[in-house]
């Protein structure tokens, strides 16, 4: 877990980056296909969706999923052991940011069908589908790995070092 704003924010860049370039090569897949363009596709669209995504991750979602975690989920069972805090805030995250990121791909490919909120929902399913087991089992690790190891070399190390007499 980040300990600090510096942290967060790479923990985020990490986590935001990866998820919306998977995320977005998914859906272009599913709406065009592996054509010709799908690497364009997707580089064209990722600075505006991740940009997008690291607002409604720090700003949004990520203090409502928190503050609702903190207060009303967090118990003493999942206090025995942190990984049990973190996977319950990551599949938070995730429902929360796939709400949220569903509309805004809708939106920005003017994908609303004949009906909106039917292909709102399609979409929503399909990319939790998705976006869950990504998180759980691919980015969400990476991440953590990767903060770990910032944290790590950022630690400073502490030594008992039994104080010996000094000999003149």
């Amino acid at each position: 877990m980040p300990r600090n704003f510096k942290e967060e924010l790479l923990f985020t860049a990490v986590m935001a980056g990866l998820m919306v370039l998977v995320m977005a090569g998914y859906n272009i897949a599913l709406t065009d296909g592996f054509s010709q363009h799908f690497v364009r596709e997707v580089l064209t669209g990722y600075p505006l969706a991740l940009l997008v995504a690291a607002i409604c991750d720090l700003g949004i979602i990520g203090p409502s999923v928190k503050a609702i975690f903190f207060k009303f989920i967090l118990n003493d069972y999942m206090k025995k052991k942190q990984i049990r805090i973190a996977l319950t805030i990551s599949c938070m995250m995730v429902v929360g940011m796939v709400t949220l990121m569903s509309l805004f791909g809708m939106i920005v490919t003017q994908n609303f069908g004949g009906n909106f909120l039917l292909t709102y929902l399609h979409t929503w399913i399909f990319n939790l589908f998705m976006a869950l087991p990504l998180q759980l089992i691919v980015v969400g690790p990476v991440a953590r790995a990767i903060l770990g190891f910032v944290q790590k070399k950022t630690t400073p190390v502490t030594e008992n070092v039994e104080s010996e007499p000094v000999e003149d």
